[in-house]
């Protein structure tokens, strides 16, 4: 079966990969380069192919089908219409374009006359990601709980667009695909290191309406080339390295058990996973010009290039409204002046992946690590330790050497004061008889949470209660009622079983006796009733 002709636009760093694998496959009719030098090499490596510096050669010829589109990302919109208008199928590097209006009005454009519309998301042509799909699809991994990519290197550094556009259009369009949903909420950070209006690494976090989290890292200020995404299930984790040579797929059946109310990790060992050695730009080339034959629809359509399109301008707008890191002001008479005192560097330290609102106070010595967001209205005290995926506020209040460990949220109406401990996925509550349908956050009951408390791993305080000073909720505990001062609470609903010294170990009371003390650290308590105090 003779091959559809088709003619590369743009024979540089990447366009020239497509040349190669177009005149493989017995289909490039054409090379049309801006660079006469670039003009003359391929020529000779290419005879038998036509090179031209004009499109509108290119347009023109009739035997033409299918225009592939290489160029900087700036041009592609230009140059898909004008491909579309003059009755071309069209592949276009990534991204389709820079404007999500524009990509619309160009797949509109291309369904209304019928033609192949393609955008080169190249990792859905891999078969190390056409399989994951698989496992994912077929519940091998479990439930997706969480998705994370890095596409890390030294360069490409563009003019044209920044890191964001240039690297993670790829990963975007993965995560989108194995997700089989769209993100409800995006959010970016960045920073502009080369130049002050483009960025050089951005951190996006896109949540799902399913509960999944992902975060894309990009940046091309990196020691060395990593490209991997890792797949977070609840029965095994997979990990997508395609800088490996050989090995690009490996599952880790890695599990969280419970034991005793405590989560604890059970690791496996490492499984490889065969999939087939293919170049998957080949792949993509084939599958162009097969769509070109038989009119199906690309797996890469304009419509998935919609998709990712919305997310990136998600990403560039959350980019755009956080602060540059080298901002100017424009003086009266319209000449950038550099401001007089750069705003000082916080006393706290957030992670590159967390989300730190306007209006919020974070004292001293604080850190905040991955993807946790404390939002608007909040105040957390100094000495802190926030953990991974944790959410403060708006409007929570946190005390000095509070330790809030993964995957807790701290609402509205919770108060924490000094040295509290809150464990690993511990809940609290702040609405007491929650709907969907009716809203009640006119309704919240606060929780207080007094100094030196302890609440344990999966443990769930319900909204209107105090714990009391130094009181120890065990892991897994309920509580529904009012805890008093070093209190032990276990069970569902919590009760008191007994009694904590401030250094965390039991308090011994003999039968009968009114005194008692800890066996570790000796100090000494009285107790009457339901009601604990130090015996100082």
């Amino acid at each position: 079966m003779t091959s559809p002709r088709v003619a590369c636009i743009g024979a540089g760093y990447w366009g020239r990969n497509l040349v190669r694998n177009f005149h493989e496959l017995g289909a490039l009719g054409w090379l049309c380069d801006a660079s006469p030098d670039t003009r003359a090499v391929m020529a000779q490596r290419y005879p038998g192919v036509r090179c031209t510096g004009s499109v509108d050669d290119v347009l023109g010829d009739p035997d033409v089908a299918g225009v592939v589109i290489a160029t900087p990302a700036e041009t592609h919109a230009q140059l898909v219409r004008r491909s579309l208008d003059a009755g071309k199928d069209v592949l276009v590097e990534k991204p389709l374009c820079l404007d999500l209006e524009e990509g619309r009005s160009l797949v509109d454009l291309a369904e209304r006359q019928g033609r192949i519309l393609m955008v080169g998301h190249l990792l859905w042509y891999h078969p190390a990601v056409l399989r994951l799909r698989e496992m994912v699809r077929a519940g091998e991994l479990g439930r997706i709980q969480y998705i994370y990519s890095n596409r890390l290197n030294l360069g490409r550094i563009r003019r044209e667009e920044n890191i964001l556009w240039s690297f993670a259009p790829h990963d975007v369009s993965v995560i989108l695909g194995l997700l089989g949903e769209m993100p409800e909420n995006v959010k970016a950070q960045g920073g502009n290191y080369l130049h002050q209006k483009i960025a050089d690494v951005t951190v996006s976090l896109l949540s799902f309406p399913s509960g999944v989290k992902a975060h894309i890292f990009v940046s091309w200020l990196h020691p060395f080339k990593e490209q991997k995404l890792i797949v977070v299930g609840d029965r095994k984790m997979a990990v997508f390295d395609d800088v490996q040579p050989d090995t690009k797929l490996v599952v880790y059946p890695h599990i969280i058990d419970w034991r005793d109310h405590v989560p604890v990790p059970t690791q496996g060992a490492a499984e490889p996973v065969a999939v087939e050695k293919a170049e998957p730009l080949r792949a993509e080339c084939a599958h162009f010009l097969e769509c070109i034959r038989t009119r199906q629809q690309p797996r890469t359509d304009g419509r998935e290039a919609l998709r990712v399109l919305s997310v990136l301008q998600q990403c560039e707008e959350a980019l755009q409204e956080a602060p540059s890191r080298a901002e100017t002001l424009q003086a009266p008479n319209g000449h950038p002046v550099t401001a007089a005192a750069a705003p000082a560097a916080p006393a706290y330290f957030a992670h590159e992946s967390a989300f730190i609102d306007a209006g919020v106070d974070i004292g001293p010595g604080t850190t905040v690590w991955h993807v946790s967001h404390v939002m608007k209205g909040s105040r957390v005290g100094k000495n802190c330790r926030i953990g991974q995926n944790v959410v403060i506020g708006p409007n929570a209040t946190i005390g000095d050497g509070v330790k809030v460990q993964n995957n807790v949220s701290v609402y509205e109406g919770v108060t924490l004061e000094d040295h509290v401990f809150c464990g690993p996925s511990m809940v609290f509550t702040n609405v007491y008889n929650p709907r969907s349908e009716i809203r009640r956050m006119d309704e919240l009951r606060p929780t207080l949470v007094r100094r030196g408390a302890t609440l344990g791993a999966n443990c769930t305080i319900v909204c209107g209660t105090t714990v009391g000073a130094y009181a120890f909720v065990a892991a897994g505990a309920v509580v529904t009622k009012d805890v008093p001062d070093y209190a032990l609470v276990i069970g569902n609903p919590g009760r008191v079983a007994g009694w904590m010294c401030s250094c965390g170990n039991r308090i011994v009371f003999e039968a009968g006796d009114h005194k008692g003390a800890c066996k570790s650290c000796e100090r000494r308590y009285r107790k009457a009733e339901s009601k604990v105090w130090p015996d100082d």
